[in-house]
């Protein structure tokens, strides 16, 4: 019960929501209950006075309001208790995901290497809806229920004290009982229940996602057929779970039944010594209308092993250690207020778990500097411009932007820095707008226009403009328009280091070489990166750094690699 912590500590935030509407179950409950002893009382009461001469002074009316009363408070309230729990319900679960969000993105790539986007998407989906079961069917419906039975069997006491005693054990023995009974029979199945979900759904996204390569290579059948069994075994848990239920349920009426046999003999020739009257009926009826706190109790433990599956699964995330720590205020923010950035890479090394990426890399790029960086697929490029934007911390060496160290820069101020146009442009399932804006948020329309017309994308602003809906439901980008998207926003962006991780791969010639133009245009006073294993443009680059196996193994100009007679003139000669 211990993952089940942090969540309960979230009912502090909306603790006024939660409790008025369990006041208001608990009072729609009560009048459940209310309502069928009320009733068969007032039945067998004028039965009995019809048969008599209390027929003429038999008050009708106050039981009857009673009743109407009771119906109308039932309807009223069980509407009122749905919108106050629910709303306060989603506002918890809305938090949730906010801080499920807070925790997961700074421990990005290393800690989520091992996860999937769909597992991810599971997690804030699925795993993070079952935490409403915490409130809506354990906490207010067992709460609800205990103070119910208390009362009711207060009740049937002060009318007989025999038959108070004899329901409240009955009803206290089925509270003690149930949960932890059927928290047993259904631990196991609720967590495979809850990792089948997650299969399943990651199955069929994967399946989906990738649905031509598995046209094309003849893998449709198979993964169709993974996907089918994992659906058998969710029906199969569901099955066992409604089993469970139904047995709850019965069992309940069982309960249910026995104590009511007990009341009917308790009451069977009246109370204290008097023939039995209508009060008989008003114990028996609430004897029989005790039911109504004993449903919530059968399901509500069953889903428990469900929920704290769900909480293990998002506790992985948000109980998680960012291996990437910034400081939280702004005081070395100052320091990099220059025009442009002088970046020095001293002795740096990494690896991903046991196997190394970059050996002791030492690189100057100094300010205003255009540097471009090559090599093979695999000899960690990329990896360094991700050191320098610290998705990863280096294992050794350091990283200094103006003479202050990268792990001692705050991380707004590191991401104001630095313009980053990487390999994957991602396009938001939103507008035009919003999906250039995030680069900068105080671009106006103009500024927006502008650099959309810089890239040769201003067909984008036909129809509705800047409004034009992007992603999913919306235009469908290709590869070359995406990769522009990604420089629209570089150019938006106030950064004064550049990185480029293969910004122009996939234009082709034409379009390429407008880019590379726009892009020496815009890094004129600026520190560039360039990560690339094309040829183009190299001359106009300060500096060209080849890599090899996570080494530098050859450092200069353009013209004084060529003397060299090196790797650098090998590869322009091949290519």
């Amino acid at each position: 019960m211990g993952d089940l912590k942090p969540y309960f500590q979230l009912y502090k935030k909306h603790w006024f929501h939660l409790t008025i509407g369990s006041l208001i179950g608990l009072l729609t409950l009560l009048a459940s209950v209310g309502l069928l002893t009320v009733s068969g009382w007032f039945l067998s009461a004028s039965a009995v006075a019809g048969l008599t001469i209390a027929r003429q002074t038999f008050n009708y009316m106050l039981p009857g309001a009673a009743v109407r009363g009771l119906a109308i408070s039932r309807t009223a309230g069980r509407w009122g208790e749905r919108v106050i729990t629910h709303d306060a319900t989603f506002k918890l679960l809305t938090d949730l995901r906010v801080r499920f969000f807070k925790r997961m993105i700074p421990l990005f790539p290393r800690k989520n290497a091992t996860l999937r986007d769909a597992d991810l998407l599971n997690r804030i989906t699925a795993d993070v809806e079952a935490m409403d079961h915490i409130y809506l069917r354990l906490v207010s419906p067992i709460a609800q229920s205990l103070i119910g039975i208390v009362l009711l069997s207060l009740i049937v006491a002060w009318f007989d004290t025999a038959s108070g005693l004899w329901l409240g054990t009955t009803l206290i023995a089925v509270m003690v009982i149930w949960p932890p009974l059927f928290y047993k029979l259904g631990k196991h199945n609720g967590e495979q229940l809850t990792l089948t979900k997650a299969t399943l759904r990651t199955t069929l996204i994967d399946y989906i996602s990738a649905h031509s390569e598995l046209l094309i290579y003849g893998g449709e059948n198979k993964r169709y057929k993974q996907f089918i069994q994992q659906q058998s075994k969710l029906i199969e848990h569901q099955f066992y779970h409604a089993r469970i239920s139904a047995l709850a349920s019965s069992l309940l009426m069982l309960v249910n039944g026995v104590t009511l046999l007990g009341i009917l003999y308790l009451g069977l020739n009246g109370y204290h010594g008097e023939p039995a009257t209508p009060i008989t009926a008003l114990i028996v009826f609430a004897a029989l209308s005790s039911m109504e706190l004993l449903i919530p109790i059968a399901g509500a433990f069953q889903f428990l092993g469900q929920t704290l599956t769900s909480a293990k699964r998002l506790n992985q995330i948000t109980e998680a250690s960012p291996e990437v720590t910034f400081l939280d205020d702004g005081a070395q923010a100052q320091p990099l207020s220059s025009q442009s950035l002088d970046v020095q890479i001293d002795n740096v090394s990494f690896q991903y778990s046991e196997r190394p990426v970059l050996q002791q890399i030492d690189l100057t790029l100094p300010a205003g500097s255009k540097t471009a960086l090559l090599g093979k697929t695999g000899c960690g490029k990329s990896t360094l411009a991700q050191l320098l934007t610290r998705s990863w911390d280096c294992d050794s060496g350091e990283i200094v932007f103006n003479g202050v160290s990268l792990r001692q820069i705050p991380e707004d101020v590191l991401r104001a820095s630095t313009s980053v146009v990487s390999q994957r442009v991602d396009i938001l399932n939103d507008s035009l707008r919003n999906n250039l804006t995030i680069a900068n948020n105080k671009a106006d329309d103009e500024q927006l226009a502008d650099a959309l017309h810089k890239v040769e994308l201003s067909h984008l602003l036909d129809d509705t403009g800047l409004e034009q809906w992007l992603g999913d439901g919306g235009r469908q980008l290709s590869g070359g328009e995406k990769r522009r998207i990604g420089l629209a926003r570089m150019l938006l962006h106030t950064g004064k280091l550049v990185i480029l991780d293969e910004a122009t791969e996939g234009l082709d010639k034409t379009t390429e070489k407008k880019m590379l133009d726009l892009i020496t245009e815009h890094c004129k006073n600026k520190t560039a990166l360039f990560i690339t294993h094309r040829l183009s443009n190299l001359h106009t680059m300060d500096t060209i750094v080849m890599m090899e196996s996570g080494r530098i193994v050859e450092q200069g100009d353009f013209r004084f690699l060529l003397k060299q007679n090196g790797r650098f003139k090998r590869l322009t000669e091949a290519l």
